[in-house]
C-alpha cells in the first residue's frame, strides 16, 4: 500500500529504521481524535461531584444547627418540664400541704396583677419588696466595690501590703456573713444600715481576692518595660494592669453580687421591715406556702437577671 493510499484512508504509517538495513514500514495505526462529547461528559461528572460535596456540607451544617438548637432550647425546656413533673408528683403524694404547679401559677397571676400596692408600712406589694432588696444590695455592693477593687490592686501590686493584710483576710473571709449582722445592729442601731453593712462585708472579699490574683498574673516583662520607660504608677495602672486584671475583677464582681443577693434575703428575715426576705418570712407566718414558692422563684429569677447583666458587661469591656 502506497503512502498516498494510506493518507487517503486516514492511517499513518510508522517507519522503523534498522541499523545497516533498509527502512521497514510497520503496520499503520489509526489517528484518534478527541470527541467533543467526551469533554462535555467529564465536565458533567465534575459538576455532579461538586454538587454532591456541596449537598454533604449543607447537610452537615443543618445537623450542627439542629444539635445547637437542641442543646440551647430543647434541653432546658425538658429540664423545666422534668422539674414540674417531680414537683407535681411530690405535691400529690405528700401531705397535701405543698401546692402543685397549677395552684402556685394561679396565685402568681393574682399576686402580679398588682405588684406595687401599698396598704401600710408592712403590707406592700412584692414589687416594692424586690426593689427595696435591690436597693440594699446596690448600696452595700457599691461600697464594697469602692473599697475592695483598689485594695485588691494594692495588695497584688505591693508584696509588703500583701504580707501585712493576708492574715487578716484569711481570718475574716470564712466568717458567715450573718455573723456580722449583730455587729451592724449594735453599731448603727437600725435594721436597714445593718443589712447594708452585712452586704458590704460579704461582698468585699471576692473582689479583693480576685483583683489581687489578677494583678499577680500580669507578666513581669510588662512591668519591667514600664519601669524602663519611667511610666508613672497611674499610667501603669491604667494602661497595663487594668486591661489585664479586668477579667479577674469582673469574676470577683459576679461572685460578690451573687453572695450579696443570697445574704440579703437571710438578713431581711432577721431584721424585718421591707424586702423580699421579710416578705417571704411574713408569708410563712401566714402559712401561705404558695406565696413562699413564688418568692423562691422571684429570688432565683432576679439573681439570674443580675448574673446575665454582669456577663453582658464583662463581654462589653473584654480586652483581647
Amino acid at each position: 500500500m502506497s503512502a498516498s493510499t494510506l493518507a487517503l484512508s486516514g492511517l499513518t504509517p510508522t517507519v522503523a529504521t534498522v541499523h545497516d538495513s533498509a527502512p521497514v514500514v510497520l503496520a499503520p495505526q489509526p489517528v484518534v481524535a478527541a470527541h467533543p462529547a467526551a469533554a462535555d461528559l467529564a465536565e458533567a461528572v465534575a459538576h455532579a461531584q461538586g454538587d454532591t460535596v456541596a449537598r454533604e456540607q449543607t447537610a452537615a451544617l443543618l445537623r450542627a444547627q439542629r444539635r445547637m438548637l437542641l442543646s440551647r432550647f430543647v434541653a432546658p425546656l425538658l429540664g423545666l418540664l422534668l422539674m414540674l413533673l417531680v414537683w407535681q408528683l411530690v405535691a400529690q403524694t405528700g401531705d397535701k400541704q405543698l401546692p402543685g404547679p397549677l395552684p402556685v401559677w394561679d396565685a402568681a397571676v393574682k399576686l402580679f396583677a398588682d405588684p406595687f400596692y401599698v396598704k401600710g408600712p408592712n403590707d406592700q406589694g412584692i414589687g416594692w419588696n424586690v426593689l427595696s432588696s435591690l436597693q440594699r444590695v446596690a448600696l452595700g455592693f457599691g461600697l464594697a466595690a469602692l473599697v475592695g477593687i483598689p485594695l485588691g490592686f494594692a495588695i497584688g501590686r505591693f508584696s509588703f501590703l500583701n504580707q501585712m493584710l493576708d492574715p487578716i483576710i484569711s481570718l475574716l473571709r470564712p466568717v458567715s456573713p450573718l455573723a456580722w449582722l449583730p455587729i451592724g445592729l449594735m453599731v448603727f442601731k437600725a435594721a436597714n444600715p445593718a443589712a447594708i453593712w452585712t452586704i458590704f462585708i460579704c461582698s468585699i472579699w471576692p473582689m479583693v481576692i480576685n483583683t489581687a490574683v489578677g494583678v499577680r498574673q500580669v507578666p513581669q516583662d510588662y512591668l519591667n518595660v514600664a519601669r524602663v520607660l519611667n511610666l508613672s504608677e497611674w499610667t501603669v495602672m491604667r494602661k497595663i494592669l487594668f486591661p489585664a486584671v479586668l477579667p479577674y475583677m469582673l469574676t470577683g464582681v459576679r461572685l460578690a453580687v451573687g453572695t450579696a443577693w443570697l445574704v440579703i434575703v437571710a438578713a431581711e428575715m432577721l431584721t424585718g421591715g421591707q424586702g423580699i426576705g421579710f416578705w417571704l418570712w411574713d408569708e410563712w407566718n401566714n402559712l401561705n406556702v404558695a406565696h413562699i414558692l413564688i418568692a423562691i422563684f422571684v429570688i432565683g429569677g432576679v439573681g439570674l437577671l443580675l448574673e446575665a447583666l454582669l456577663i453582658a458587661i464583662a463581654r462589653r469591656f473584654e480586652y483581647r
